[in-house]
């Protein structure tokens, strides 16, 4: 059944004037940037078929213009305004940042989440904050293969010293979906933790950011787990020499 040849209300488009966009399922969000499908195919038709074929909207977001293209149904221009929707979603998730105090690691997840969850490849960031724990400039510190990412604990803490930050947060995703540490993964974070303890600086936290599911929350916090040490440097401390 074409867009056309559904009841006027259950159209994704006059379905979002009408109620909303958070009405809409992600298959007809799809079909409002697709517009038309192909032969046999409704846009609402083609969207719930890029979905299970690429396994839901974190796997589809991380594909390109290129990868897109050689879809059936979909040519440069769709490509270009799925891939285009997603990255305005990426920057509108970088915008709210500068205004949400990274209280915890659920609110770093929050942040974070929209912006590396939807990666193929590893990807570290940090963070700088200030003493109210709101964030004053994010980074990529590096891009990784599919499973490693390495960075030097100088490499991490020089944006921190140039910038005059009163502390960071490490975050850096799996591609696999499963945010539990690796062994370097924990060695990096005591190496970087001794650093910035010697350089008084604040290491609020480190978050892997997975993709949540029926038992996991979708990301992993070394502070949370125990496994970041208290540092000499705490929130009241800093707060004091505001």
């Amino acid at each position: 059944m074409a867009i056309s040849d559904l009841p006027y209300g259950a159209r994704p488009r006059e379905k979002m004037a009408a109620e909303g966009p958070e009405a809409l399922t992600d298959e007809e969000l799809i079909a409002v940037f697709l517009r038309v499908g192909v032969k046999g195919q409704s846009a609402v038709d083609l969207g719930r078929k890029l979905l299970e074929d690429h396994g839901g909207l974190i796997a589809l977001g991380g594909l390109g213009v290129r990868q897109l293209c050689g879809y059936h149904g979909l040519g440069i221009a769709k490509a270009a305004q799925l891939v285009a929707s997603f990255e305005l979603g990426a920057r509108v998730a970088r915008e709210k940042m500068h205004l949400k105090q990274l209280d915890g690691p659920k609110a770093v997840f929050e942040i974070f989440f929209p912006q590396v969850g939807h990666l193929q490849h590893e990807t570290l960031r940090i963070a700088l904050i200030d003493v109210r724990l709101r964030v004053t400039r994010s980074l990529v510190l590096t891009e990784g293969s599919l499973n490693e990412t390495v960075a030097h604990p100088r490499d991490i803490l020089h944006p921190v010293v140039l910038h005059k930050a009163y502390g960071f947060v490490l975050i850096h995703n799996h591609p696999s979906g499963d945010p539990s540490p690796s062994r370097a993964d924990r060695e990096m974070t005591e190496r970087v933790a001794r650093a910035a303890d010697f350089l008084g600086v604040y290491f609020l936290d480190h978050i892997i950011i997975g993709r949540p599911g029926n038992e996991q929350e979708g990301y992993f916090s070394f502070r949370e787990a125990g496994l970041l040490k208290a540092s000499s440097l705490s929130v009241s401390s800093l707060e004091s020499q505001e």
